[in-house]
């Protein structure tokens, strides 16, 4: 009994210890768990997968992600959406994704206009806008626009509510509520700054739009992360049912309709194998939640409503098999079938994740215990798990190899199934078609208007570190074999140049020659033209206590000596000229009054010691890896305040120890005051004696 009692405490430990370190490190190679949709276009918009060259017209319901490229034609618009988050963009406009997953919202915005209402942001997460002058942090929820001009050469940004801040140039700017400035230029910058305008034309589309989420019946029964939530209220309607609670119910399908059936599949990066409805209102339903059969219809029963539900490509089972596939007339091939997930039923993706993610994935999608999500993930036999559209012949739908892969229509192509033919149909937990290039481009047709090659192609300053460029697909041998193990799309054994370790990194030219003023961030500018904080720190020492780390050093001494300079050389050539020109009417005017919401961040606190030096400030700003994507250059870190820095307590001065207290000299003896004449003495009597004798 004592050994039990002792063993099971071990046991515990053991387990957590393996929960805790085996789960995160598959847990970072698991897929975003949002994506960007475009849910509404007016105009012509151009959509460019990422690593592709193929410009095709934009499909609303295709999920947007890191790398994806977006134009819009004169006079068009469009609208996106980032879970509750919406981007609207004006006529041409071009943004590309550089990075979006569960926490980074990296957008690039070369040329155009750009509106941005963000609902919420939780702790951590970062919401970017980058552009060739600046990079633009959104640092609260609220209403943002971002202009720059055709020429790349300005950014105007506008903070109708909210508060952020703008990096360039080698400083910062922070912008509160109600705020407004003009960048101009690129490695000095100049700003023009005041208060926000009137709303223009493009303003009160956006504010519309706005309203209309607002006015959305849907958020009352989905989480309003849920994409394409609103979409529902002119659809549809919703219904109170025993078995699942509210449900919604199209009201414009045909007869004979069925989920995952009136549209193609497509090839999208990490996930693989996505289905793209033809619906407008066909992206919640079928990336999120079930489908149930209530009385003879279809409804969409939704997962419980939390705060950021997890996005899934398809929430479909595929099926296969030798017999079943006899039994069809696919043609030359074979081909591929599946049926949509029931209320309850679990998920299990075909794409390579962690047990985590598929926890996560099912959890927020519909009403399932743990336990079940850990059983059906972990049953090998997959026979034994049952389905509720399984045996429903008119929930599945089949279709060719060639239809598949292609991204041709599916209702068009359906091939009917009969319930015999289901019966000796597998469930295909393992699904591995390899695709084609067309299915990475997807079914839309050649885009007629693309963007100028120049403006995709400008350098942009990022302060986060954008994700690892897309490698093209070319369907090599190898890469097909690298989409079978992984289910995304693979790269090479041989790791492409931004995959490279540093040290190969070092030892070749590097991808990105930030501009050499963007180096010279040592210099301070006069009070005249830059108003720090506090006056006092302005008095200081000019050298920053910032130091790049020892690789970028390396990095950045590689290119030629005309457009890198090494920091310390720069530091000896550098014009007494500021970087920051205000601008002319500024000049005249109190800046430190005039402009409240621009306060550049102060000079630099006095340098420090050779071992203070020595240590990496990694908490002050972010710097970028070496890795980086050949359209964007970084923006210098911040000069360090005392709100950033803080120093290890092995750093800080010693204070002298307080002085002891002085201790006061002895008391000296009272001396007897002889009596007066007329008081008889206090001697004894004794000694009064002797004085008479």
């Amino acid at each position: 009994m004592r050994r039990t009692i002792f063993l099971f405490p071990f046991l515990i430990l053991l387990g957590a210890f393996h929960f805790a370190f085996s789960s995160p490190a598959l847990a970072d190679d698991d897929p975003p768990g949002r994506v960007a949709r475009l849910n509404f276009t007016q105009g012509s918009i151009s959509f460019q997968p990422g690593g592709e060259t193929d410009w095709v017209q934009a499909n609303p319901n295709r999920p947007l992600t890191t790398g994806d490229n977006l134009w819009t034609d004169r006079g068009a618009r469009g609208e996106l959406h980032i879970g509750s988050s919406s981007i609207r963009i004006a006529g041409e406009t071009g943004i590309t994704f550089l990075n979006l997953d569960d926490r980074t919202v990296q957008i690039q915005l070369a040329q155009g206009s750009m509106n941005v209402n963000v609902r919420r942001l939780d702790g951590g997460d970062d919401f970017e806008i980058d552009t060739p002058n600046l990079a633009f942090t959104l640092q609260r929820p609220g209403e943002y626009r971002i202009d720059v001009d055709p020429n790349g050469n300005a950014t105007a940004v506008t903070v109708r509510t909210g508060e952020g801040e703008a990096t360039g140039g080698g400083s910062d700017y922070h912008m509160d509520s109600g705020g407004s400035a003009t960048f101009s230029g690129t490695d000095t910058l100049t700003y023009d700054g005041g208060q926000a305008g009137d709303l223009d034309e493009f303003d009160n589309w956006c504010r519309s739009r706005d309203d209309r989420e607002e006015r959305s019946a849907s958020a009352r029964y989905v989480s309003r992360d849920v994409i394409g939530y609103d979409d529902l209220d002119d659809y549809g309607n919703w219904r109170n049912v025993s078995d699942y609670g509210y449900v919604w119910f199209p009201n414009r399908v045909e007869a004979g309709w069925a989920p995952y059936r009136n549209g193609h599949w497509a090839w999208v990066a990490p996930w693989g194998w996505t289905w793209v409805e033809d619906e407008p209102w066909g992206f919640a339903p079928f990336h999120y939640g079930r489908w149930a059969e209530v009385d003879g219809d279809w409804c969409w029963v939704p997962g419980p409503r939390v705060v950021r539900p997890v996005y899934a490509p398809a929430l479909v089972v595929f099926v296969g098999g030798p017999r079943f596939g006899a039994s069809l007339s696919f043609g030359g091939g074979g081909g591929v079938a599946w049926f949509p997930l029931g209320p309850r039923e679990v998920y299990v993706p075909p794409y390579h994740t962690s047990e985590r993610y598929v926890q996560k994935v099912n959890v927020t999608n519909t009403t399932v215990n743990v336990v079940n999500v850990t059983n059906v993930y972990n049953n090998v036999n997959v026979t034994n798990v049952t389905y509720m559209h399984q045996n429903n012949a008119a929930a599945v739908t089949a279709v060719s190899h060639d239809t598949f892969v292609n991204a041709r229509p599916v209702a068009a192509a359906n091939v009917r199934v009969n319930a015999q033919q289901m019966q000796a149909a597998v469930v295909q937990r393992n699904f591995t078609v390899a695709p084609v290039q067309r299915s990475v481009v997807g079914a839309g047709a050649v885009a007629t208007v693309k963007p100028p090659a120049a403006v995709m192609q400008r350098q942009v300053v990022a302060k986060e570190t954008p994700a690892p460029s897309r490698v093209p697909f070319n369907g090599g041998p190898q890469q097909i074999k690298s989409f079978r193990q992984s289910g995304a799309p693979g790269q090479p054994q041989q790791m492409p140049q931004q995959m490279q370790p540093r040290q190969q990194q070092q030892q070749q030219q590097p991808q990105f020659q930030p501009r050499p003023q963007q180096q010279q961030i040592q210099s301070q500018p006069p009070a005249s033209q830059v108003q720090p904080r506090r006056q006092e720190q302005q008095q200081q020492s000019p050298q920053p206590q910032f130091q790049p780390r020892p690789q970028q050093q390396q990095i950045q001494s590689q290119p030629p000596a005309s457009q890198v300079q090494p920091r310390q050389q720069e530091q000896q050539q550098q014009s007494p000229q500021p970087q920051f020109q205000p601008h002319p009417q500024q000049q005249q005017q109190q800046p430190a009054q005039q402009q409240p919401q621009f306060r550049p961040q102060p000079a630099p606190q006095p340098q420090p010691s050779p071992q203070q030096q020595t240590r990496p400030q990694a908490d002050q700003t972010r710097r970028p890896p070496e890795q980086q994507n050949p359209a964007v250059k970084f923006a210098p870190p911040a000069r360090t305040t005392e709100d950033t820095y803080h120093p290890h307590p092995f750093e800080k001065p010693q204070q002298a120890a307080p002085p002891r207290p002085a201790v006061p000299p002895p008391a000296a003896k009272e001396q007897p005051k002889p009596p007066e004449r007329g008081q008889d003495s206090k001697k004894p009597a004794d000694e009064k004696d002797k004085e008479r004798r």
